[in-house]
């Protein structure tokens, strides 16, 4: 009951900031807690396109991970796309990994890297997402 109760006056608190305080408050928790508070799209219909904020602009800075989620109908340009991303991985582990989706392919690595991986899979016909 203490923690609902601390929620609760949390909440509160929160209600009385001002937008600058807001914006503040969000940037400080970002920083200290190393999340975003990026939305998430809602998934697309059937043969749409959409791209979200993180298409549009990846984040500076940070680490992210990137997961195949599909590999699409073009498995061989996709498992090419995985050998060319991490040249340590054998056709045997590319192929595993391209059949086994959803599975991460890096982890913890700068935001650049990880968007131009995230470009080179979807440019294959995988979907791809970051985190």
């Amino acid at each position: 009951m203490a923690a609902e109760s601390k929620v609760s006056k949390l909440v509160e608190d929160i209600k009385e900031l001002s937008v600058l305080e807001l914006s503040e408050l969000v940037k400080i928790l970002q920083d200290e807690l190393g999340v975003s508070a990026m939305p998430v799209a809602a998934a697309p219909v059937s043969g749409q396109v959409v791209e979200t904020a993180a298409d549009a602009a990846p984040v500076s800075g940070g680490v992210q991970t990137v997961v195949l989620t599909n590999a699409g109908a073009n498995k061989i340009a996709v498992i090419k796309a995985l050998r060319e991303i991490n040249q340590n991985l054998g056709l045997k582990e590319a192929k595993d990994i391209a059949e086994g989706a959803p599975k991460e392919i890096l982890t913890g690595v700068k935001a650049e890297e990880a968007q131009s991986a995230k470009t080179k899979l979807e440019a294959a016909g995988a979907t791809v997402e970051l985190k």
